[in-house]
């Protein structure tokens, strides 16, 4: 039997490099108000979280919560016009689901990006590939809670104990840990080895052919 009917995988960092154009949206939000821009580097370290964690983090320390509130939305109006101009998916991934769905797993993606731009970007590099795709919205807990999480479950009707969680984040280990799920966490995402390495994670995947044997192995 193998181990696992459904692979939950989250967006950013994992199935898709969107860095830059989350960091070029935070940029044009920074700017058009008057405020500093952040690095790739610094955007990096501050994603994870959601949209709204990122704009706190990237604006100056001691922002007052109206200005993050126009920051917040000046974002979502670039992102909606720009989630596109450098997002690709990481080499090896489009094909790994095509193997996935023909060896029998159930695809969910789960991410703290918007609703509308996990369901956009699924629908634009991955169409057909995912059964369930959730992001951010009004009344459901972010990552690392577990509701978005258990949806997905709910909506596909699996098993816990027959799915994983594949994320690359300390956000994404705790996230699975919370839902009472195994892990998997990709080597090729938005956190290093040894930012990863503090919070345990249990399994790691070098590359997509490895992801693929772990979420493929018999019990």
């Amino acid at each position: 039997m193998r181990r696992y009917d459904l692979a939950i995988f989250d967006l950013d960092g994992t199935i898709l490099y969107t860095l830059e154009d989350l960091k070029n949206s935070l940029n044009y939000a920074l700017s058009s108000h008057g405020h500093p821009e952040r690095t790739l580097e610094e955007v990096r370290r501050f994603v994870g979280n959601g949209v709204r964690k990122l704009v706190e983090r990237g604006a100056p320390a001691g922002t007052e919560p109206d200005e993050l509130d126009r920051l917040y939305e000046t974002f979502h109006v670039h992102y909606k016009q720009h989630d596109l101009d450098n997002t690709r998916p990481y080499a090896g991934i489009g094909e790994l689901l095509g193997r996935l769905r023909a060896a029998g797993l159930r695809l969910a993606v789960v991410s703290n990006k918007v609703d509308y731009g996990v369901k956009d970007l699924c629908g634009r590099f991955f169409p057909g590939a995912f059964d369930v795709a959730i992001g951010e919205r009004p009344g459901v807990g972010k990552k690392p809670a577990p509701d978005m999480v258990n949806e997905a479950l709910a909506q596909i009707g699996a098993d816990r104990e027959r799915a994983v969680y594949i994320g690359d984040s300390e956000v994404d280990i705790q996230t699975a840990r919370n839902a009472g799920m195994d892990e998997i966490i990709v080597a090729w995402g938005f956190r290093t080895a040894e930012e990863l390495a503090p919070h345990g994670p249990k399994r790691v995947a070098a590359d997509p052919e490895a992801l693929y044997r772990m979420l493929t192995e018999q019990l």
